[in-house]
């Protein structure tokens, strides 16, 4: 089906996704389940838990640092090079949006791009704004439930609990915040470091299999 080989990479991810949040839930469930039982606490039905703060924080806690990669290496790779890599431009290339005003009026150029000089750069910038905006977003939420979980075991220790815009400042938000954020970035510098040496045939994240080390660029 025509449907399907278009959108193939787009609906398999998908579909792993669900498999994985779906995991995540029933796992994280379970784990709550033991826990409570544990320490002679009531326990949360399956329901109850995809809607409690343990679970929601753990969600946007992994988002956030997944917009956060995205939104940095589309904003980075824009204006810096890593000479041999495929996921590098490559330095002694000219400009290639260069001339938008012009090249807006060709065939099948998009739209938004013939409305004005502020529209196109709006528009040349949408791709980064809008993965730093799901990075705030998944923060916020992040932060939110976080602080909901501190509220918690603070109140099941006979402690106050914490203010919401104090807890910005906690060592715990920032913690889970930067144990993601290490792996993610670290993860893209060893892509980018292992595509100028190594392929993998048709992918275009791979130069071609027989291209130089030397070649930038997929």
């Amino acid at each position: 089906m025509r449907m399907l080989r278009d959108n193939g990479l787009t609906i398999t991810l998908l579909l792993l996704f669900l498999m994985s949040i779906i995991g995540q839930w029933v796992m994280g469930w379970h784990v709550s389940v033991d826990d409570a039982m544990r320490h002679g606490r009531p326990t949360l039905s399956l329901g109850e838990y995809a809607l409690s703060a343990d679970f929601l924080s753990s969600v946007f806690e992994n988002w956030e640092s997944e917009f956060l990669q995205m939104s940095a290496y589309v904003v980075l790779t824009a204006f810096l090079f890593q000479r041999g890599s495929a996921e590098s431009k490559d330095p002694d290339d000219p400009p290639r949006d260069g001339d938008l005003d012009v090249k807006a009026l060709k065939a099948g150029a998009p739209r938004i791009l013939r409305r004005g000089s502020f529209w196109r750069w709006l528009y040349a910038h949408s791709l980064g704004t809008a993965l730093g905006l799901l990075f705030i977003l998944s923060f916020a939420m992040h932060w939110i439930q976080s602080a909901r979980v501190a509220a918690e075991e603070a109140i099941e220790h006979g402690e106050t609990p914490p203010v919401l815009l104090a807890y910005l400042g906690h060592a715990q938000l920032w913690f889970e915040s930067f144990q993601n954020w290490q792996s993610e970035f670290l993860s893209t510098a060893v892509l980018v470091v292992l595509s100028i040496y190594l392929r993998q045939r048709e992918s275009p994240e791979s130069k071609p299999v027989a291209a130089a080390h030397d070649r930038t660029g997929a």
